[in-house]
């Protein structure tokens, strides 16, 4: 939308075209916290799905982190709105002791989670969030300031798996202060996060140097169109890195290994000249892959990949000298993964299971 939009409400035309991809949906989790945002997703939401002759079932799903007092108020206020709109809600609430560091993380991780479990139990085949074009930008610089590779640049997508529900975000192009426009014009409660104030916090930070990025050019809609650049790049590094890994199969250079009991693959081989003549980001992608593929240990972190893949090629370049046979020029684990070089092939198979100290 045009910048002289940023400011005013979003019409019920935008909302159609917003929420056009999911139209042929069964059913949809709308995630609602309470706040501006959110509750302007599921009031611009509801009067989409009245436009339709047939549409998506939409359920409204509330997680309450049980951070602060507040919470249980900001969840009846989600539960009146819901019901002004003849839509069903339902509270879900992470329990259990939660981290005294990484909290932010950890509360997301468990938000995801539980609305994951909500979507299986409705049927619904796609969780919607309100996340906007401000959220994306502070995500990019987020990522940049940690030093993410391409993939993690990217930010956002509009749609994404989660653990076989499709995550969407209709709102990437769109600014919060429409979404507040949209929320004060219907005259709706919502509730206002003091988190979202607390520098304690790396988004509140991010955003409270904004205004001098902004003055630099570095303003929301900007840092947006970078991530889309940087998505569309993302992309088609992920077809060379599909087509790298073919090439390996089919020339039998590279393929995994099949246990003949289990039914099951237990490795991952490639040759090593053949990997080597690679582009150096095709290959860190294929390592990656094949260690998140076999790695129990959950995402390897693409710094150390880097450093994994750096110590192959030194490997692979030293002067031969006298071994034992079977000897591997290298052998390292990163993320419950094996990696080992010998007689010329990268085998990537899953580590052995650590022992627990007592």
């Amino acid at each position: 939308m045009r910048s002289d939009e940023d400011h005013s409400p979003i019409s019920a035309s935008d909302a159609k075209r917003l929420f056009a991809d999911w139209k042929g949906a069964p059913a949809i989790v709308l995630a609602v916290s309470g706040g501006p945002d959110s509750m302007a997703l599921m009031w611009l939401a509801s009067r989409w799905r009245r436009t339709l002759a047939r549409g998506p079932q939409l359920v409204a799903v509330t997680v309450d982190h049980g951070l602060r007092p507040e919470s249980a108020r900001e969840t009846r206020m989600v539960k009146r709105l819901a019901r002004s709109l003849d839509l069903p809600h339902r509270t879900l609430r992470w329990t259990g002791p939660k981290p005294e560091t990484g909290l932010p993380a950890a509360a997301r991780e468990a938000r995801y989670r539980l609305l994951t479990q909500a979507a299986r139990r409705s049927n619904a085949t796609h969780i919607l969030t309100a996340h906007t074009r401000d959220d994306q930008a502070e995500t990019l610089l987020m990522r940049l300031l940690r030093g993410s590779g391409i993939a993690g640049l990217a930010a956002m997508t509009r749609e994404a798996d989660r653990d076989g529900v499709r995550l969407a975000r209709p709102f990437l192009e769109v600014s919060k202060s429409q979404l507040l426009a949209t929320i004060k014009k219907a005259k709706i409660e919502f509730a206002a996060d003091p988190t979202n104030a607390d520098l304690s916090f790396t988004r509140p930070r991010l955003r409270k140097i904004m205004p001098a990025l902004v003055a630099e050019g570095g303003d929301a809609r900007n840092l947006t169109r970078l991530a889309w650049r940087l998505a569309r790049a993302n992309a088609a590094l992920e077809v060379l890195a599909n087509g790298a890994e073919r090439y390996l199969a089919f020339t039998d250079r590279g393929f995994f290994r099949l246990d003949p009991e289990a039914r099951t693959f237990v490795a991952q081989t490639f040759d090593a000249q053949a990997f080597a003549a690679m582009p150096d980001e095709v290959r860190l992608r294929l390592l990656l892959r094949a260690i998140n593929r076999f790695g129990h240990e959950g995402p390897a972190e693409l710094g150390k990949v880097e450093s994994l893949l750096a110590a192959l090629d030194r490997a692979s370049g030293e002067t031969a000298r006298p071994r034992r046979k079977s000897a591997p020029r290298l052998k390292q684990t990163l993320a419950g993964a094996l990696v080992s070089l010998v007689h010329g092939r990268i085998r990537v198979e899953a580590a052995p299971l650590r022992r627990r100290s007592r």
